[in-house]
């Protein structure tokens, strides 16, 4: 059973519950009585269980797009190369304020990196949103503009998180066992 790889539950469902309600809260304060066209940018797969609770919570007008990227090859470290599988492609895109939403930070090279992506493809404006913050993993200069949590530096899993494609559908986030991806204490 998929529960037996989870050492503990790092984040409940109420406490998720409770910190997606604060974001979009945040969210409805600095887009409230605007005329822009605020656009969630899910970036696929892990942030779209995260993305779809949002959206439900936000009061402001939004729409939702999506990209894919990957910075990771096989295992558990990132590979330090962006690069974007799937696009967002918008005819209206210089009239658009993105708030690319993602799962996790970890060294901040993605979210760096697409904030100056869009920007550079004429988006009037883009800021971030993390459900979970690993400061620790940092290795560029890089702070989200909304934090749900920050977190130790573990291997989680859970609420669209993965490992080998398993795991996103846990409606909690756990630190997943070392011995089952080969970390350190394996």
């Amino acid at each position: 059973m998929i529960n037996n790889d989870i050492a503990n539950i790092l984040i409940t469902e109420q406490e998720l519950d409770a910190t997606v309600s604060r974001l979009a809260k945040e969210i409805d304060r600095d887009y409230a009585g605007s005329d822009k066209k605020l656009v969630l940018l899910c970036i696929l797969k892990g942030s779209i269980v995260f993305t779809g609770d949002l959206m439900k919570k936000v009061g402001v007008p939004v729409e939702i797009d999506c990209m894919r990227v990957s910075s990771y090859g096989a295992g558990t470290s990132s590979s330090g190369n962006i690069n974007i599988v799937l696009d967002v492609i918008r005819p209206d895109i210089s009239e658009c304020d993105f708030l690319i939403i993602e799962d996790i930070i970890d060294s901040g090279r993605t979210l760096s990196y697409l904030v100056g992506y869009l920007k550079h493809k004429g988006a009037r404006s883009v800021k971030t949103c993390t459900l979970l913050d690993k400061p620790s993993r940092r290795v560029v200069d890089f702070t989200p503009d909304y934090v749900g949590l920050e977190i130790p530096d573990e291997f989680v899993v859970g609420y669209g998180l993965d490992y080998a494609e398993k795991y996103r559908a846990l409606p909690y986030v756990g630190i997943l066992k070392p011995e089952v991806y080969g970390g350190e204490d394996a």
